[in-house]
């Protein structure tokens, strides 16, 4: 018999660690899966408040922001999320400090917007709420999943 392997089975490192695309894709998986709940909570309470009266009216275009827009902006924002945990995967040393502290940095930065918009004090405030919720639900779960993934 000889030792080659003809089975066209690829065996995992020899080292115990996943291969490089098992570990992105299971990022990714993770991620994705984290977005569409962001998504749907982002939408829902976005729902909720206007149910309770809130116009989401912003008076620089002087449009109302539609629920559908609530959900394709989280799901954009979210998958820019996920790109750049894996990209810190690849190439980052300390990839889930890094992503925390970048996605944080982010939030914040998302936050200026609504402040800024003129709108009225209810829809800023639903604004910043729908900001900071789906941030709650991607950076924890991004960063659980990298620090599975670096262990």
């Amino acid at each position: 018999m000889n030792s080659r392997n003809d089975t066209g089975v690829v065996a995992e490192p020899a080292s115990g660690r996943p291969s490089h695309t098992h570990r992105f894709r299971g990022l990714a998986g993770t991620g994705f899966i984290a977005t569409l709940a962001a998504m749907v909570a982002t939408t829902l309470a976005a729902a909720l408040a206007q149910g309770v009266g809130v116009d989401f009216e912003v008076p620089d275009g002087g449009e109302t922001i539609p629920l559908a827009g609530f959900a394709v902006v989280t799901g954009f924002f979210s998958v820019v999320g996920i790109v750049i945990a894996v990209a810190l995967l690849r190439w980052s040393a300390r990839p889930v400090e890094r992503f925390v502290w970048t996605a944080v940095a982010l939030t914040a930065i998302s936050l200026i917007p609504p402040l800024l918009s003129g709108a009225n004090i209810a829809t800023t405030t639903a604004l910043l709420g729908l900001h900071l919720l789906p941030a709650t639900v991607m950076i924890p779960t991004l960063a659980r999943s990298l620090r599975t993934r670096t262990d």
